[in-house]
């Protein structure tokens, strides 16, 4: 048995499938968990859901902004980007079934059968949050989601980039919002305080003046767990001993990037990749 994690696929199902064929995965013995981002900006969005709702349990996903989005746009809370390519999607005969399917998907996840916590979110992890803690405010969000009312209200509020710090006595719609932020889109904080910054999405190299990479943040209280992400390809892959980037631009001509675990090891890992056609250009 191995466990695989993979970067972001964002509808590029036909580069998923060459990854797949190459670690030789087989659905009775292994198991895939995707990092989010699943569907947009590639031109298989609809393939790469329906291929995970046919999979019977071997694979499993988390949610990206994107998808989100997706879910967003679907309930007319957010219009569509110029770079969207989630019409395939919203206009399918089975859309409902895939958007259903969306829903019932988590923001965060335990990898359970290795020899050590892994816990997959896909953009990143506040500095005041232990891994657990992630889990479960990733549970309050997902909670909201899979009562389709509460989305559709949910939806509305959802975009915004503040509260921007984490307080434990947030509330509503702001409380949501934090945590979907924290953990779909971030990348970089400040290097005191762990408030949020959305003005770049540019490499590490490039961190807002006062801020660095969420994972640097020398008192982060998630240090002690290895944690895999995606959502940040200038980022580049990053494989450390408690972190694991593995965005590593598949829409954007890069490479789809999967993160091969055997004998139920952590230590044990072997990184795949398959080179990608580019389905955008970026800037």
């Amino acid at each position: 048995m191995a466990i695989y994690c993979i970067g972001d696929i964002q509808g590029c199902d036909s580069a998923l499938q060459r990854l797949l064929d190459q670690a030789g995965f087989s659905p009775s013995r292994d198991h895939v968990y995707l990092l989010g981002d699943l569907v947009n900006r590639g031109p298989e969005s609809a393939a790469v859901l329906r291929r995970c709702m046919a999979a019977d349990g071997a694979i499993s996903a988390i949610l990206g902004n994107h998808d989100l989005h997706l879910l967003a746009r679907h309930y007319k809370a957010r219009k569509k980007n110029k770079r969207d390519t989630l019409g395939q999607v919203l206009k399918a005969p089975d859309a409902q079934a895939m958007l259903h399917w969306l829903r019932h998907q988590p923001l965060a996840r335990w990898v359970e059968g290795l020899d050590a916590p892994l816990l997959l979110v896909h953009a990143g992890v506040l500095p005041q949050w232990t891994a657990r803690q992630a889990l479960a405010l990733a549970a309050e969000v997902e909670a909201v989601l899979r009562d389709e009312p509460r989305c559709i209200d949910f939806m509305h509020s959802m975009y915004g980039n503040s509260p921007d710090v984490w307080d434990d006595a947030l509330q509503g719609a702001d409380r949501l919002r934090a945590i979907v932020n924290a953990l779909t889109r971030l990348r970089f904080c400040t290097l005191r305080e762990g408030r949020m910054d959305f003005s770049s999405s540019e490499s590490a190299a490039h961190a807002p003046e006062g801020c660095v990479p969420w994972f640097d943040v020398p008192w982060r209280a998630s240090a002690d767990t290895m944690i895999a992400f995606g959502h940040w390809s200038t980022l580049g892959l990053q494989d450390r001993d408690n972190v694991l980037a593995l965005d590593t631009g598949c829409v954007w001509g890069g490479c789809l990037s999967a993160m091969r675990f055997g004998g139920a090891s952590l230590a044990q890992r072997e990184l795949l990749q398959v080179r990608c056609e580019a389905a955008q250009t970026p800037g």
